[in-house]
């Protein structure tokens, strides 16, 4: 299922790649749905899409169809079927997202948004921010796919609701939840390169209580991060991982308007990498994301929550030793009223950041009130939002937002928006001996608009944006810092601009859906484009029901991209590309999901990274038994 509204790495990387596609047949090809829903006839079905709820736009529960903002939503059906193992795998499939990696599943993973930088995008995990004050960004891959029930991703900036880094989207990411009745689960997985993998859970509800319990571990023999063997630290080995993983939640309902809950996700992710010809070195994460919340429906019109969440992210290297431990805590009140059309929300929020790396043990907190306004009138619709975030050591930021829509039949709406946001500059990049004290919060303004088109099993959209970044802290020359290689300084202005286009449609029984991204990551001053993201960029897929399968093909393309911005060298261009992938899965009986994936069917050597490999043609196999009694 395909919905849509429709740092760089720690270990830095070069490659270069052969390119065997050309981006006029991904146009060609991507086009195909569109074409269709242009050309659509009889309805086939309800579309669920528009009655799909978020909460990610304004932090307050609204159907698809009435936020004002780019979102898609990632189902645990979805998830399920797709066979992808890695978050940011998956993410990869929607409109608008790019990634980059450092070799397999286990190593540094970036997650670009709208062209933005993978520490643009505010991450949450049942509510909980993930971030790192050393790279600034969540750890992607220690973030495990297994234990995710539902992810929703807002493409533009959303500081004005979530204060600091939202300024290229956010990405909220639910882990399981019981249900009436009591659910288990057990799943394995097989797949070549010694991949395997196993799960499992259980989740119900019962006398005012539910609760979600799961665990996992995942490991694989992987394959040799470094595609090129001159490059310093080669070595030969295979580079693979293993990632234990587990989660839990619990919640009671003390009476029809009071609930409180507690969860809690964690992993430990121990994953190879090359920087030494002669010694295994290891990647290995922990994080921890866990929150307490008290939910209140005072009255029909008034609503609150209260939470208080924790979490920590640990990475470390052996046999070279490094250590950075990163520790956030935030403080939640938020308050909705209604008043007929009108709704209010007013947030009071607490950040406390923590950094231990080296010599660095520090430690800042943000205060913030938010404040939000929406109007549903008819065909019109209007959101505004106000935040103010109070720094303990840099001082005040205000941002802000305006959206406003109009229905122009059942069908057809139109949406536009304006919005502030800001990053603030982490405890690494002040503090260490690459840092500056003095340095600014990176501030983006964006502006964007869109049409979309949506009727039974078809939907279309267009959005066009422009997010413009200032004070962007970039790594420049020795200076204004105690290192003698570099320093940490607010010296760039990047434009992030683009058109994404996306729709889904069914066509003789064939559901298809897909996405084409024109943009334009640049540094204004240099006119460069931006390192790892491409122009150009686009994914097709459908699927189809034969004899009980539900038989599924992807293509995922992308052109020309330079591993470092400001070099149009030959070894620095990392080459179009174009993946096929196939899944199938079928319910055995009742109680069983057999599923299957062949990930790059035609063997396509690329890099997405200067002289770090990606796998070559995969298979994976997963069984997974749920009672449905």
């Amino acid at each position: 299922m395909f919905l849509s509204s429709m740092p760089f790495s720690r270990v830095g990387a070069r490659s270069f790649i052969r390119s065997s596609s050309r981006f006029s047949f991904m146009a060609r090809a991507t086009c195909v749905p569109f074409a269709a829903v242009a050309a659509m006839g009889a309805a086939h079905a309800q579309n669920p899409y528009l009655d799909e709820v978020v909460v990610t736009a304004n932090r307050t529960e609204q159907r698809m169809q009435d936020a004002l903002a780019d979102i898609s939503v990632i189902d645990r059906t979805t998830i399920e079927q797709s066979g992808v193992t890695g978050v940011a795998d998956l993410l990869a499939r929607l409109p608008g997202v790019e990634i980059s990696r450092n070799g397999g599943p286990g190593t540094t993973t970036s997650v670009f948004i709208r062209g933005t930088e993978t520490r643009y995008t505010a991450v949450f995990i049942d509510g909980v921010r993930v971030d790192s004050q050393s790279t600034g960004g969540a750890p992607w891959e220690a973030i495990p796919l297994g234990m995710i029930d539902r992810i929703e991703v807002l493409r533009g900036p959303a500081a004005a609701v979530y204060g600091s880094d939202a300024i290229g989207g956010v990405v909220q990411i639910f882990t399981r939840k019981g249900q009436a009745g009591s659910h288990p689960f057990v799943a394995v997985g097989l797949g070549n390169q010694g991949t395997q993998d196993a799960s499992a859970g259980l989740s119900g509800a019962a006398n005012g209580w539910d609760y979600a319990l799961s665990g996992g571990y995942e490991r694989s023999d992987g394959f040799n991060a470094r595609s090129d063997a001159s490059v310093y630290g080669y070595n030969p080995d295979k580079d693979g991982f293993r990632r234990s993983s587990g989660q839990a939640k619990l919640g009671y309902q003390l009476n029809q308007q009071h609930r409180i809950q507690g969860s809690w996700m964690g992993s430990y992710l121990n994953s190879g990498y090359d920087a030494s010809a002669n010694q295994d070195d290891r990647n290995k994460h922990q994080m921890h994301a866990a929150s307490l919340s008290w939910d209140a429906d005072w009255s029909d019109q008034y609503r609150s929550t209260f939470s208080i969440s924790d979490s920590s992210a640990v990475y470390e290297t052996s046999p070279s030793v490094y250590r950075t431990d990163t520790g956030i805590r935030s403080y939640l009140l938020h308050n909705e009223f209604s008043l007929g059309d009108h709704r209010f929300t007013a947030a009071l929020e607490r950040r406390e950041d923590r950094l231990e790396n080296g010599a660095i043990n520090r430690k800042r907190a943000q205060n913030a009130l938010a404040l939000g306004y929406g109007l549903t009138l008819g065909a019109h619709t209007v959101q505004a939002n106000a935040r103010y975030d109070d720094d303990s050591e840099f001082g005040g930021v205000t941002t802000g937002s305006l959206a406003y829509g109009v229905a122009l039949s059942p069908q057809w709406k139109l949406h536009a928006s304006a919005g502030k946001a800001f990053r603030a500059p982490t405890l690494y990049q002040r503090f260490s001996d690459y840092g500056v004290a003095t340095l600014e919060p990176e501030k983006g303004r964006n502006v964007e608009a869109g049409v979309t088109f949506s009727q039974d099993a078809h939907w279309l959209s267009l959005t066009v944006f422009r997010n413009t970044v200032k004070n962007q802290i970039t790594y420049s020359a020795p200076g204004p810092c105690v290192s003698t290689f570099g320093c940490y300084e607010n010296t760039s202005k990047a434009r992030y601009e683009g058109v994404t286009l996306a729709g889904q449609t069914r066509l003789a029984g064939v559901r298809l859906n897909g996405s084409i991204d024109w943009q334009d990551p640049k540094d204004v001053g240099t006119g460069n484009m931006l390192a790892r993201r491409a122009k150009r960029h686009a994914q097709l897929g459908g699927e189809y029901n034969l004899a009980g399968f539900l038989l599924g093909a992807e293509m995922q393309t992308s052109s020309f991209r330079w591993d470092r911005a400001g070099s149009t060298a030959a070894n620095n261009r990392l080459g179009g590309y174009t993946l096929w992938n196939l899944t199938a899965s079928r319910a055995l009986g009742d109680d069983w999901l057999l599923t299957a994936r062949v990930n790059n069917v035609g063997d396509k050597n690329y890099e997405v990274a200067r002289t770090y490999a990606t796998a070559g043609r995969t298979l994976y196999v997963g069984l997974k038994w749920t009672p449905s009694k």
